[in-house]
């Protein structure tokens, strides 16, 4: 399993549909994931430690499961099957569920939580960024150039570039 990090939300051009952006914290990759809207909003409105005035559903989850007296733990994207990502959400004191890596990583940003990737499912669809990169001169590539130009990439690429 890879720890990553949720960098945030980026919207792909020119359909607006969000993407998600995790970034493993071994390596200089990052693994996109497109998601709905409210998921969208839902973990954007977290990261910004926005608190609406009455729980959203993905607020209305994470009390749920601690007032039953669950204890998550985890979440891992543990599947990519046909171009379609998959999750689970580990529990202390209960079983796994499944779930979809949008709600799992949503539920995570609210519980404080880590957000794991399969290995195999890191390796088949994460971007590999070099941050030592070299230009054919020898010299350092900016790796902010490089992040800009990935965020650039991510303007211009589609889910179905991710199917096999």
């Amino acid at each position: 399993m890879i720890e990553v990090e949720v960098v945030g939300i980026r919207l792909e051009v020119p359909t607006n549909q969000p993407v998600l952006i995790l970034r493993d914290l071994e390596r200089p990759r990052y693994l996109p994931l497109w998601i709905g809207t409210a998921e969208a909003t839902a973990i954007t409105l977290s990261l910004e430690g926005v608190v609406p005035p009455r729980p959203l559903t993905h607020d209305l989850l994470a009390d749920v499961i601690e007032n039953m007296g669950a204890v998550l733990t985890s979440v891992t994207i543990n599947q990519f099957v046909d171009g379609v990502f998959m999750a689970v959400l580990q529990f202390a004191n209960h079983e796994s569920i499944s779930a979809r890596p949008s709600d799992a990583v949503a539920l995570a940003v609210r519980l404080d939580v880590a957000v794991f990737v399969d290995s195999d499912v890191m390796d088949e669809a994460a971007l590999d960024i070099d941050e030592e990169m070299v230009d054919e001169n020898d010299d350092p590539i900016d790796p902010q150039v490089e992040l800009d130009k990935f965020r650039a990439f991510l303007d211009e690429i589609n889910p179905e570039d991710f199917s096999n």
